[in-house]
């Protein structure tokens, strides 16, 4: 399990290495480098003693209107993820886990809560093709897509990597990104929490209650 707190440039490191081949067919999506792990820790949650200044990106939403990442979530709980449509795995896994766990929640929580789909593959991932994908999870999820170099920027500002959509050695088409989930208080806006590609439906149940009041899971 992973450790509860890390330093900030030492998290940023191992969270910049950690990428998935999502569909490729191969190893590419076990992580390169593993954080260390505390003993007898069963928490899925790495609470960061310096949290993740929220990005500052302005994209396109699911409708084609422009969204502004920063003034659209502000000072609300927010949870962000780097992905696309067409993977096969890790994405719509992810995706899924937060879709049933948030309707876990009473109704007034649901409602406070927001979770943002960023896709890494923007050729293919259009408003329509996000706004559809995103249909079939929640419909209250929302989609950001836009120019590769700004959504690979932003990523970078929470030490999530993310390359081109290019062909894997089968000749399909596969995006290599990190897997995180990055969790913004309301109280502050800083992403504080960060949750890997093992977190399950009950870890984040467990936890959005109290993501969405800016605690400590």
């Amino acid at each position: 399990m992973r450790k509860k707190t890390y330093a900030a440039a030492a998290l940023f490191a191992a969270a910049a290495l950690t990428l998935s081949a999502c569909g490729s067919g191969d190893d590419s999506n076990k992580p390169v480098a593993d954080v260390s792990a505390e003993a007898g820790s069963e928490k899925a949650a790495t609470v960061l003693d310096q949290p993740f200044e929220k990005p500052d990106l302005v994209l396109t939403d699911a409708e084609g209107k422009k969204y502004d990442l920063r003034a659209e979530t502000k000072g609300v709980p927010t949870l962000i993820y780097f992905g696309y449509t067409h993977c096969p795995d890790v994405c719509p896994l992810t995706m899924n886990n937060l879709a049933v766990a948030k309707k876990a929640l009473p109704k007034a929580e649901q409602d406070k809560l927001r979770v943002v789909f960023v896709t890494t593959d923007p050729d293919r991932d259009t408003p329509a093709a996000l706004g559809k994908w995103l249909k079939g999870i929640d419909s209250d999820f929302v989609g950001l897509t836009g120019d590769f170099a700004t959504i690979q920027a932003g990523a970078r500002t929470l030490g999530i990597s993310i390359e081109p959509t290019s062909k894997d050695k089968n000749g399909k088409l596969v995006s290599v990104h990190g897997t995180q989930v990055i969790a913004f208080s309301p109280k502050t806006d800083g992403g504080y929490v960060l949750y890997g590609e093992d977190a399950t439906v009950d870890d984040y149940i467990k936890d959005l209650p109290k993501l969405i009041k800016g605690q400590n899971p």
